[in-house]
Order: structure tokens, then C-alpha cells, then sequence
């Protein structure tokens, strides 16, 4: 009875081995990052909060302007450059507001398993550190840039279509509003910028919290901005330069390439001509992928020999 026993739990056991290596690697990334997005619910949250509350200021101000209390500048046709100031304004704080969510939330990605303890279940599946890491990389350099901007996308269009009812309801056109604003264009470049500058070329960004994370055993967004820091300090000191600091800054702004997206984006015409192969052949944006790639595959090592804190 026993020997049937044994075989009967052998056999089972190789079949659930045998289950388990069948699941597909990217069945296994689809549903890490789906817990990603589940057990951090700020990612989206607090984006759309900062949305909703500038969407509400819009609101407001366009209804004192039916009533006849102030005068806005977005609701007059014959100022094109003061249509666009909203709209700007809106998309610049969705990206403010998802770059703070994506710092916040790499420096804390890997650090918070290993603060409750967490970490030990979670190595206890049959998910590799390799496809760990990666999910949670693709949080701030994939998911949130596309989230950000669907978000500033429906923003961007309810504030439109208020805009265009306020001046139906005033007895003026709006075919001076659509025409001039060229929000579908806008849109094109706005994608490229949020999926190429807040994703690609900010990635070593987040690749370099989410090492930090995986690492410090206390005050992981010390650790992350303190050696930064002492290199700008001490190259200040030893040969009073700043190309460190400009190196970093470069990475947060977007640097030229940036620049040039977003002043394409708001004089958006018929005669702009949108160029990814201008970006894509850039070796900065080569040297940052390469700098992600090693400090991805640091914080895949130290997650494989870190336990709990």
C-alpha cells in the first residue's frame, strides 16, 4: 500500500512539476505585472486625482465665464497661443505628477517585499527574480508613461468638449477653437514624449531605485540620492564643474531631445513632420538603455541573495 502510495505522490508531484514548467514566460510577466498594479494602486490613483482636480479648476473657471464674473484667455479664438496654455498646463502636470509616482514607486519596489516579509512567499512560486525585476521595471518606463497619457488624453478632451459647449451656449462658434488648437496632432507628439522621454530616456532613472531598493537594508531614498549628491559636491570641489549634475538634470528634463519634442508638440502644424528615427539613432539614449541593463541585472543578482529585512 505504501509503495502504491509513493508512486501515486511521485507521479502527481512530477505532474505539477511539469505544470509549472509549462506556464508560459509571458503568461508569468502578464500576471507580475498585473500584481504590480494591484498592490500599488497609487500608480494610477494619485495621476488621475491631479487630473480630476485641474479638470474641476477648468470647470470653474469656465463657468464663472458663462456668468460673466472674469474673462479666460482658452475661450477666446483670437489669442491661438492663449488656447494652448491649458491644455499645456494639463499635460505638464500629468507629467510631473507620474514622474514623482514612478520614482516613489521604484525606490520602494523592491525594499517593501523585504520589509513585511513578503519576499518569502513570493519566492516560493514559480516566478524567477529575472521576470520579478522586469515587471517591475516595466511599471515606470512602459506602464505609467501610456497610463499618463491616456490620462492626459481624457483630460485634454473633456476640457474641449467644455470648452466647446460653453461657447455653444454663449451663441459663438467653435470651429475657431478645433481648428486652431489641433488637439489630434497634439496628441501624436505628446504619445512620442511620454512613451520616448518619460519611458526610454528616463529609464536609467528608475532602474537605479529599483537596484537601491533591492539593496538598502534601511532608507532606500537616502541611499538613492546621497552618492549622487557627493559626486556632484566633490567634482564641484576637486575641479569646480558641473557635468555630472548636467548629466543627471539631462535625464530628468529630456535634455535637447525633449526640448524639441515638446516645441514640435505645441506649434503643431500641417507642415511638422514627427521623426523617431531622429531619437531612436541618438547614442544618448543608447548609453542611458545600457546603463538600465546594468543596473537591472544588478538588482536581478541581489534579489536572487537578499531575504527580509
Amino acid at each position: 500500500m505504501s509503495t502504491q502510495s509513493n508512486v501515486v505522490s511521485e507521479s502527481s508531484l512530477g505532474s505539477q512539476g511539469a505544470a509549472v514548467a509549462a506556464i508560459p514566460v509571458t503568461r508569468l510577466m502578464y500576471w507580475s505585472i498585473r500584481r504590480e498594479l494591484w498592490e500599488n494602486r497609487a500608480i494610477y490613483v494619485a495621476t488621475v486625482a491631479v487630473a480630476a482636480v485641474f479638470l474641476f479648476g477648468f470647470s470653474i473657471g469656465t463657468v464663472l465665464w458663462l456668468a460673466g464674473i472674469h474673462s479666460v484667455p482658452w475661450l477666446d479664438p483670437t489669442q491661438p497661443e492663449s488656447l494652448r496654455k491649458p491644455y499645456e498646463f494639463a499635460e505638464d502636470l500629468i507629467m510631473a505628477a507620474a514622474l514623482i509616482v514612478a520614482m516613489f514607486y521604484s525606490v520602494d519596489a523592491l525594499y517593501a517585499e523585504r520589509r513585511d516579509r513578503s519576499i518569502l512567499f513570493w519566492k516560493s512560486l514559480p516566478v524567477s527574480d529575472l521576470t520579478v525585476v522586469l515587471s517591475k521595471a516595466s511599471i515606470p518606463i512602459v506602464i505609467l508613461p501610456l497610463l499618463a497619457f491616456a490620462i492626459a488624453v481624457v483630460t485634454q478632451w473633456m476640457m474641449l468638449l467644455i470648452s466647446s459647449a460653453a461657447l455653444l451656449i454663449s451663441g459663438r462658434s467653435v470651429s475657431a477653437l478645433w481648428s486652431q488648437l489641433s488637439i489630434f496632432e497634439m496628441w501624436l507628439m505628446l504619445f512620442f514624449h511620454f512613451l520616448c522621454i518619460h519611458g526610454l530616456w528616463q529609464s536609467p532613472i528608475y532602474a537605479w531605485l529599483l537596484l537601491v531598493s533591492g539593496w538598502a537594508r534601511r532608507a532606500p531614498i537616502l541611499w538613492a540620492v546621497l552618492p549622487p549628491l557627493a559626486i556632484g559636491f566633490g567634482e564641484k570641489v576637486a575641479f569646480n564643474t558641473t557635468h555630472f549634475g548636467s548629466l543627471i538634470g539631462n535625464r530628468f528634463t529630456g535634455g535637447s531631445e525633449g526640448a524639441a519634442i515638446m516645441e514640435q508638440g505645441r506649434a503643431m502644424g500641417p507642415s511638422t513632420i514627427l521623426t523617431p528615427a531622429h531619437f531612436l539613432i541618438n547614442p544618448g539614449l543608447w548609453i542611458s538603455l545600457a546603463f538600465t541593463v546594468a543596473f537591472l541585472a544588478a538588482a536581478i543578482r541581489i534579489r536572487r541573495y537578499r531575504g527580509p529585512i
